[in-house]
């Protein structure tokens, strides 16, 4: 961990992806972001921290026929979680965080397995308001968080 770093267990304030070649002044898409992860995995994993697996990329969920797909899904063996992630390349809006409550909400009730703690969601974003994060989730969430990258 990098000091100055804020951490609570998986989560991490700041991921420093500079591996990805990536520059601030690029144009790019979410794609383009979930791409060059891909790409680039096993430095993402350990950027993450320890204990990820990957499981699934543009995992697709349906529901009432209609279709949403989380960007990136991993499981963390130590937290016995899943771990989702979705890519933003703008800054974070309340509307991503109500996303990702309802594939959190779905993983819970539709995915675990037995054994499994709650799901974890991580929206990695350009910027992120503490404001907005503070106003659109509960108190007492433990299960979504924002981080910045760079």
């Amino acid at each position: 961990m990098r000091a100055g770093e804020e951490t609570r267990g998986c989560y991490r304030d700041l991921y420093v992806l500079e591996f990805l070649g990536l520059t601030q002044n690029d144009d790019f898409y979410e794609s383009d972001l979930e791409q060059v992860l891909i790409t680039h995995l096993q430095k993402f994993l350990l950027e993450l921290g320890r204990g990820f697996s990957f499981v699934a990329r543009q995992k697709r969920i349906t529901f009432d026929g209609r279709h949403f797909r989380i960007d990136l899904v991993f499981y963390n063996y130590i937290l016995k979680c899943f771990v989702l992630i979705d890519l933003k390349v703008e800054d974070l809006t309340h509307q991503d965080l109500g996303q990702m409550q309802m594939y959190v909400h779905y993983y819970k009730r539709e995915l675990m397995n037995e054994g499994d703690n709650p799901p974890i969601d991580i929206v990695l974003c350009a910027d992120k308001s503490e404001s907005v994060v503070k106003y659109t989730l509960p108190e007492n969430e433990t299960q979504i968080f924002a981080s910045k990258y760079k």
